[in-house]
């Protein structure tokens, strides 16, 4: 967190410049009820992105969205939890995010690149094309997002952002900060649910973006909305994870349905049955600070008027400190917070939202 506190399915192809070029026909797509492989099985999913420009003009006279659960939602089979081979990758990949040698991975450093470049990896080993987003940090400094797109099986037109900053601090004083919790944990947390959507496709069409420099104030974000590589008008939510990684209480909260109350439902199933404790709170804008809405990148999404889901912790005694490190990392609250995060996902990926039109 910054301020203190990848049978048929359809693909998308775009131009260098992110415009909508056509839609086109990918190969085999796997049911999402459910086959588990290997944590990162391959899918064939080739380079996605976006869908016909103009179709997104309908949705310029929309109104605020409402929200209702999709008849391919009901009595579908709860996803199992991580298996141990996953948990491993999954600590793997937090460990070398928060390793020393990345130098406490800060927005505009080599190593910084360095770490986009192994996410287009980590992506690829799942299936996925990754394409860099670059842009300007300022006074020429290079910054850039990494993101994937998957299609969705549903053929709709909504598009679910879900997003990770995997930006820290970097050296202070000598001290390298590595930011094992903030946010080595929910980069891997992004990574593990890439693996499950290759095996497991989405209804929604969907954007992984691990973003930069949210430790600058959320500008990777800001580039990200203020630049999108599909209409603005059909991003229907952003799920943001930022912190998932320790809690002495075995506490972790979503922000957001306080803003945006018709997400909490589905949201309340998720957690009577989740690993960790899920509560909900931290998006009153009466609470000054504890108000989280525009602590971290899920508050770029919110100015532009997107719903959103932040899934997080509280702040705890290494937070912003060099102690944050991987050997502070509780595995098993961990894993069960990422389960609780890919439960979370599936129930949204099952609502249908639906524009009420002016008039």
């Amino acid at each position: 967190m910054g301020q203190d506190r990848g049978l048929e399915s359809d693909g998308w192809t775009v131009h260098g410049d992110g415009t909508v070029l056509e839609r086109r026909k990918i190969g085999p797509t796997v049911p999402r009820n459910r086959r588990r492989g290997r944590p990162f099985a391959v899918q064939s999913f080739r380079n996605a992105m976006s869908r016909v420009a103009n179709r997104a003009l309908l949705l310029l006279l929309v109104v605020p969205l409402i929200w209702t659960t999709t008849s391919c939602g009901q009595g579908a089979e709860p996803r199992p939890g991580l298996d141990a081979a996953e948990r491993e990758v999954l600590m793997k990949d937090l460990f070398w995010l928060a390793d020393d040698a990345r130098n406490g991975r800060r927005a505009g450093s080599d190593d910084a690149a360095a770490v986009r470049e192994w996410l287009v990896g980590r992506f690829a080993e799942a299936g996925y094309e990754a394409r860099v987003m670059p842009f300007d940090l300022g006074n020429g400094i290079p910054g850039g997002n990494v993101m994937v797109a998957i299609p969705g099986k549903g053929g709709g037109e909504d598009v679910i952002v879900v997003t990770a900053h995997y930006d820290h601090v970097g050296v202070r004083n000598g001290a390298i900060y590595n930011g094992a919790d903030d946010n080595a944990s929910g980069t891997a947390a992004l990574l593990a649910l890439a693996a499950e959507l290759a095996v497991s496709p989405p209804s929604h069409d969907v954007l992984l973006v691990a973003l930069d420099a949210e430790e600058w104030g959320l500008l990777g974000a800001e580039a990200f909305v203020r630049e999108p590589p599909v209409p603005l008008e059909r991003i229907v939510l952003n799920v943001n994870m930022d912190m998932l990684g320790r809690s002495d209480a075995g506490e972790l909260y979503a922000a957001g349905p306080g803003r945006y109350p018709e997400l909490k439902g589905p949201l309340e199933t998720v957690a009577a049955r989740a690993p960790v404790r899920l509560l909900f709170g931290h998006d009153d804008p009466s609470h000054g600070r504890d108000d989280w809405t525009h602590q971290s990148d899920q508050g770029a999404f919110h100015a532009a008027g997107i719903p959103f889901v932040y899934f997080g912790v509280e702040d705890h005694e290494d937070y912003h400190r060099p102690t944050d490190d991987a050997d502070r990392i509780n595995p098993e609250f961990f894993a069960g917070a990422v389960e609780t995060v890919l439960l979370a996902f599936d129930a949204l990926d099952r609502l249908e939202f639906s524009p009420r039109v002016k008039g």
